[in-house]
C-alpha cells in the first residue's frame, strides 16, 4: 500500500471513522482510524462502488 493516499469518511464524527484510500489502480484500500495497524480492507473498484451505493440508499 505503498503511496495510498487516505481520507477520512465524510460522515466521521469524534468517535471515530473509516479512512479510504482510492488512489491506487484496481484496489480502494479501508481501515478503521482508530487503529490504523489493525488491519485493511482490500475491494475492487467495482464491489467499492456497489458498497457505496448501497450504502446510500440505507440512509
Amino acid at each position: 500500500m505503498t503511496g495510498a493516499h487516505w481520507h477520512k469518511s465524510s460522515h466521521s464524527d469524534t468517535n471515530g471513522c473509516v479512512e479510504v484510500a482510492d488512489n491506487i489502480p484496481g484496489r480502494v484500500f479501508v481501515r478503521d482510524t482508530k487503529d490504523r495497524d489493525g488491519g485493511t480492507l482490500a475491494f475492487g473498484p467495482a464491489a467499492w462502488s456497489s458498497f457505496v451505493e448501497l450504502a446510500k440508499q440505507a440512509r
